[in-house]
C-alpha cells in the first residue's frame, strides 16, 4: 500500500474532537429541511425582491441565478471539506486547518458574529409581522401598529428570542420536529402565492408578459448587477445549517454535503418561481403594487398578499413570513451555538463554550450566549439608532462573503496536493471553489468599495465614510483584538497545538 488516494480509514485530521453531540439524529431530508429553514424563503423574498427590482428592474431572475451560482459552488467546497473532516466547527476548523489559527479564528469569528446579528433581525422581523398579523385578523390598525412602540417591539422580540433559544436548546430532535411543521407551511404557503400570481397575471393593471430576456444580463450596468447580486446572496445564506449539524448527522462525512446542496437547489427554484410570478403580476412600476414602489420594497408580500390571495386567505401569507421568521430563528441557533462550541473545545474561545447540556445533548452556554447577545444588541440598537440597525444589516453581506469566500480557498489550499489527481478532484476540489470562491470575493471587494460612499444604506457616515463599511469591516477587525487577548490567555490553540494545520494524506490501494 502506498499513500496517494484518498482511504476513509486513514484519518489525518486525528485531532479533531467528539464535542458530545447527539449522533445518527440528522437525515438527508432532516438537513435539507433544516438548511432551508435557515436561509427563510418567505422573509427573503418578502425583504429582498423590491431591492433586486430597484436595482436590476424586469432582470431580478437572471440577478437571483447569479446569486445562486457562487453559493451552489461553494457548497461543493463545504461538501469536500465535511468528507474529510465532519466538524461541526466548519468554516472555523476547516480554515485553520487550511490557512492556520489566526485566519481560522477570524473567519469563525466573522461566522458568529454575521450569525448573532441576523438572530437579532430575524426576531424583530418576527415581531412586525406578528403584530400585523394578529392586527389584521382583529381589524384593528391599532393592534397592527404595535410594532412601531420600541417598548412593546423590544419586549416581543425578547419573548421570541427566549423561545427559540429554549428549541434550540432542548435538542437537535425537537428543532428538527419544529422544523418541518414551519418550513412545511411556509413552502406550501409560497407556493400558492406564486400560483395565484401566475393566474391572476393576465387580469393586472400592471401586470407584464413573460420574457426569456429576464434571464438574460445583457443590458445591466455592472454597478446595478453587483448591487442585485449581493442582495441575492444574502437570501441564500443559511444553507451551511445543513453542514454544522454533520457530527450530529447520519453518515456524517456524505449527508451533510448533499443536504446542502439539496437546499440550494430547493431555495433556487422556489424564489425563481415566487419572482417570476410575482413580476408577471406586479410588473416593476414605481405605483400601486408595482415592485418598483419604493412604499412598498421593504414589505412586498404585505401589499401583494390581499390582491393576489384575497381574504382571509391574505393571512396566510403574512403568517407563513411569521413561521418563516421563527423557523429561521430557531435554526440560526444551530451555526451560531456550533461554531462556538467548537472554537470552545479547540481553546479558541474561553472553555465554557465547550459546555454541553448532559440531557439534551446540545451546546447549552453556546446557545444561551447566542440568545443573550442577539437580545442585547436588538434592545441596545432598537433604542439608539434604527438606522445603525439597518446598515448592520447591510453590513451582513461584507461577512457573509468574508467566511463562505474564504472557506471556498481552504478546500482548494486543504486539497492543493491532489486537485489534479483525477476529473472529480479537479472539479470539486478545485473548479467549483475557485469559481465560488472568485464570485464571493468580486462581491466582497465591491461591496467594500460602494459601501464606503455615506450614501451606501441608510446613508449616514462617520468621517464621510459610509457606516455600512465602518460596521462590516470594524466588527470583523474588532475580533482582532478579541483574538490577541485569548491568545495571551489561552494560548495553545494559536500554537497549532489543539486543531493543526494539515494537507489530507491519500492512500492508495496498489492490489
Amino acid at each position: 500500500m502506498q499513500i496517494e488516494a484518498h482511504d476513509p480509514h486513514h484519518r489525518p485530521e486525528a485531532d479533531l474532537q467528539d464535542k458530545g453531540l447527539s449522533h445518527n439524529a440528522v437525515g438527508l431530508f432532516g438537513g435539507t429541511v433544516l438548511g432551508i429553514s435557515s436561509v427563510a424563503p418567505a422573509y427573503a423574498l418578502t425583504a429582498t425582491i423590491g431591492i433586486l427590482v430597484a436595482e436590476a428592474g424586469t432582470k431580478m431572475p437572471v440577478v437571483i441565478i447569479a446569486g445562486f451560482l457562487p453559493m451552489f459552488f461553494a457548497a461543493y467546497a463545504y461538501r469536500e471539506l465535511n468528507k474529510v473532516a465532519p466538524d461541526c466547527g466548519t468554516s472555523f476548523t476547516w480554515t485553520t486547518k487550511a490557512f492556520g489559527p489566526y485566519i481560522g479564528w477570524l473567519g469563525g469569528w466573522a461566522a458568529v458574529l454575521a450569525t448573532v446579528i441576523v438572530l437579532s433581525n430575524l426576531a424583530g422581523v418576527a415581531v412586525q409581522f406578528f403584530y400585523q398579523f394578529i392586527g389584521d385578523l382583529a381589524g384593528s390598525e391599532s393592534i397592527a401598529a404595535l410594532w412601531e412602540n420600541k417598548p412593546i417591539n423590544v419586549l416581543t422580540c425578547l419573548v421570541f428570542l427566549a423561545i427559540a433559544t429554549t428549541v434550540a436548546y432542548r435538542g437537535i430532535t425537537t428543532t428538527e420536529r419544529v422544523q418541518f411543521i414551519l418550513v412545511g407551511f411556509q413552502m406550501v404557503v409560497l407556493l400558492a402565492f406564486g400560483i395565484a400570481a401566475l393566474a391572476k397575471s393576465g387580469s393586472s393593471d400592471t401586470g407584464m408578459s413573460f420574457s426569456f430576456d429576464w434571464f438574460s444580463p445583457a443590458g445591466l450596468t455592472m454597478s446595478a448587477f453587483i448591487a442585485g447580486l449581493s442582495g441575492s446572496i444574502f437570501a441564500f445564506w443559511g444553507w451551511d445549517t445543513a453542514l454544522t449539524v454533520n457530527e450530529e448527522s447520519k453518515d456524517s462525512d456524505k449527508t451533510p454535503g448533499r443536504a446542502a446542496l439539496l437546499c440550494v437547489v430547493s431555495i433556487l427554484l422556489t424564489y425563481l418561481l415566487v419572482a417570476v410570478a410575482t413580476q408577471m403580476y406586479a410588473g416593476v412600476g414605481t405605483d400601486g403594487v408595482g415592485l418598483g414602489n419604493e412604499e412598498i420594497a421593504d414589505n412586498v408580500f404585505g401589499a401583494l398578499a390581499e390582491p393576489v390571495l384575497g381574504g382571509p386567505l391574505h393571512l396566510f401569507l403574512f403568517l407563513a413570513v411569521v413561521a418563516s421568521s421563527a423557523a429561521s430563528l430557531i435554526t440560526t441557533f444551530l451555526p451560531t451555538s456550533r461554531t462556538m462550541l467548537a472554537m470552545g473545545t479547540y481553546k479558541a474561545f474561553p472553555s465554557r463554550f465547550a459546555t454541553i447540556h448532559p440531557r439534551f445533548l446540545t451546546p447549552s452556554f453556546a446557545t444561551i450566549a447566542a440568545g443573550v447577545g442577539a437580545a442585547v444588541f436588538y434592545s441596545t440598537l432598537t433604542f439608539l439608532s434604527e438606522s445603525v440597525l439597518t446598515d448592520t444589516i447591510y453590513s451582513l453581506g461584507i461577512m457573509i462573503c468574508f467566511y463562505y469566500g474564504l472557506t471556498a480557498f481552504a478546500c482548494i489550499w486543504y486539497f492543493r496536493h491532489e486537485l489534479f489527481a483525477d476529473v472529480g478532484s479537479f472539479v470539486f476540489k478545485l473548479l467549483f471553489p475557485l469559481l465560488g470562491g472568485l464570485g464571493l470575493l468580486g462581491v466582497f471587494l465591491v461591496t467594500l468599495r460602494d459601501s464606503a460612499s455615506p450614501d451606501y444604506g441608510s446613508g449616514a457616515s462617520i468621517g464621510g465614510v459610509g457606516l455600512v463599511l465602518i460596521l462590516g469591516l470594524g466588527l470583523i477587525l474588532s475580533g482582532v483584538v478579541f483574538m490577541l487577548v485569548l491568545r495571551a490567555r489561552q494560548p495553545a490553540f494559536f500554537r497549532g497545538e489543539t486543531l493543526r494545520v494539515d494537507t489530507p494524506v491519500r492512500v492508495k490501494d496498489t492490489h
